[in-house]
């Protein structure tokens, strides 16, 4: 299964991203799940290091749903919107609350595939510096990170909003950097499945 993770609070251009990305996948004959943080109740982590001791996070929330559905994914994709150059509050609170995940299973993430998606209000917003913050999650919690490649999609999918939804839907750039990532994305978790 791979999961799709909104870090947006808005219904808007990330989630209509993340959402047209899941249904690429879809027809790849991938299973998808969609998780967002809108609505939700996800407190930032707290570092008070219960989860060392007891193996489990001491903040009954919203994550409760998301660890189980990030234990049954073969693949992940966060999706976030660039907010002040970088991730999302909501993203990072999602990132910084796996800490509970590998304290309890040092190799929880290992051997999973990600990629990322980038959404930003102007064209060079921050794009590629939240994809950085959220391809070292990956890296450093063993999960294989994947970009599009050279010439378009270097480490991720690029979107410029405009801060509408109809300006996202209309960046052909940011689809043609998604399709590159899907295609590699599917690419990579194929091969590790032997097929």
């Amino acid at each position: 299964m791979i999961l799709g993770i909104s870090g947006s609070p808005r219904k808007k251009a990330t989630e209509y991203v993340l959402t047209e990305a899941l249904k690429m996948l879809e027809e790849r004959g991938f299973e998808t799940k969609f998780f967002t943080v809108r609505g939700k109740q996800i407190s930032p982590c707290q570092h008070c290091d219960y989860c060392l001791r007891h193996k489990k996070c001491r903040i009954e929330d919203d994550m409760q749903e998301l660890y189980e559905m990030l234990g049954e994914a073969r693949g992940i994709i966060m999706a976030t919107p660039v907010y002040n150059g970088g991730v999302s509050a909501q993203i990072k609170a999602v990132m910084d609350r796996c800490r509970a995940l590998v304290a309890a299973d040092y190799d929880f993430f290992r051997g999973k595939v990600g990629m990322a998606i980038a959404v930003g209000g102007d064209r060079i917003g921050g794009q590629e510096f939240a994809i950085q913050q959220i391809l070292t999650f990956y890296i450093l919690n063993g999960i294989i990170p994947v970009s599009g490649g050279s010439f378009g999609a270097n480490l991720g999918a690029t979107f410029w909003s405009k801060d509408t939804l109809e300006g996202v839907k209309e960046d052909e750039e940011g689809f043609r950097s998604l399709r590159k990532t899907v295609k590699r994305f599917a690419e990579m978790l194929k091969m590790l499945e032997g097929v």
